[in-house]
């Protein structure tokens, strides 16, 4: 399980820290080598200015770390009034340093579990999206596009690759096979609005759909797609409750292009999200009761009457309570609704 990170922000704080410190490393090196007549290594003979860039290095590295040899010792005052006014405060904040990159990696794996504690506790009314390939981000597009915020998305995904970028578009991720029962539990598949079945094979589609319905009951609406047209019917005997055809559409847009060239531009506006115009459903307002739906201000292009697609004429007749009407509107209002 993985839910979106400011890991970008954890980096950044440790980097500085590591980079202080090798600072601090620095400025002792440097200045024990600049007063290195002060300091004496036992293992050599003379006094201190035989020592070395490198044995100043060492001798910064083994004090501010508290490893103490003692080969290199301060003998002059001068020596060990640097050791008490620098060294010895820069070892304490050396020491500092390095226990608050720990602290900063344990309150993160912290924050964390609290987090992932949490989702799990509200989660619920979200849409899951079985694959994130190209069917399962124009799908979250689609979903973002209609206002649906992103902590109410799942994704499910078993490819490390396109786990990362999911992640990284900041939405909850289960890696994992949306086949396996225990994958789709840990998503709260039961608690769900809807599942979108985007898998890369028809015969994957139809797994993820049966363990998605034995999970469900049937409660939780399943959208699926599918390759080919001849698994259709399979699919929605497994328990989609819609299957979108996926080269069956594309092949009659093909088609469509030959004969109406511009039909192809206004369905590719359609389907393009954040621009352009956009299908969206709509209950009926107090206020439209009685009316047609081509008095509507709306562009009204079929109505929806207790689950059924009525088309508009004779049998769509006034609207009644309950009814919602398919519209075609424009994309922006709910960009910027997204956006806010």
């Amino acid at each position: 399980m993985r839910l979106p990170r400011r890991l970008p922000d954890a980096l950044r704080a440790i980097g500085a820290r590591l980079i202080f410190a090798l600072f601090l490393v620095l400025l002792i090196a440097a200045v024990v080598y600049t007063g290195r007549s002060g300091y004496r290594d036992v293992n050599v003979n003379g006094d201190g200015n035989g020592l070395s860039l490198l044995d100043a290095a060492y001798y910064a590295v083994v004090t501010l770390s508290t490893t103490g040899y003692g080969d290199i010792t301060p003998v002059s005052e001068s020596a060990r009034l640097v050791s008490i006014l620098l060294v010895t405060p820069a070892r304490i904040l050396f020491l500092i340093i390095l226990i608050g990159t720990t602290l900063e990696v344990l309150t993160e794996q912290y924050r964390n579990n609290v987090r992932l504690m949490r989702w799990r506790k509200r989660v619920k009314d979200h849409v899951i999206v079985c694959g994130y390939g190209t069917k399962g981000r124009s799908a979250v597009n689609a979903l973002l596009e209609d206002g649906i915020a992103k902590d109410r998305i799942v994704i499910v995904e078993r490819d490390a690759a396109s786990v990362r970028q999911a992640a990284t578009a900041g939405f909850a991720v289960i890696e994992g096979s949306a086949t396996r029962a225990a994958v789709l539990t840990e998503a709260h598949v039961a608690r769900a609005k809807a599942v979108i079945v985007a898998a890369h094979s028809d015969e994957a589609a139809v797994l993820i759909t049966l363990t998605a319905r034995q999970l469900t009951n049937g409660q939780v609406r399943i959208i699926a797609a599918a390759r080919e047209a001849e698994n259709a019917p399979l699919l929605k005997q497994s328990g989609a409750h819609h299957v979108v055809v996926s080269s069956a559409t594309a092949g009659r847009l093909l088609g469509m292009s030959t004969t109406a060239p511009p039909i192809i531009d206004v369905v590719e506006d359609l389907l393009t999200p954040g621009a352009g115009m956009v299908l969206a459903v709509r209950s009926v307002t107090r206020d439209e009761l009685g009316m047609s739906p081509r008095e509507l201000d709306d562009v009204v292009i079929a109505v929806v009457r207790r689950g059924r697609i009525i088309q508009l004429g004779p049998e769509a007749g006034r609207l009644a309570n309950g009814d919602s009407v398919v519209y075609v509107r424009s994309a922006q209002p709910a960009a910027a609704a997204a956006e806010q």
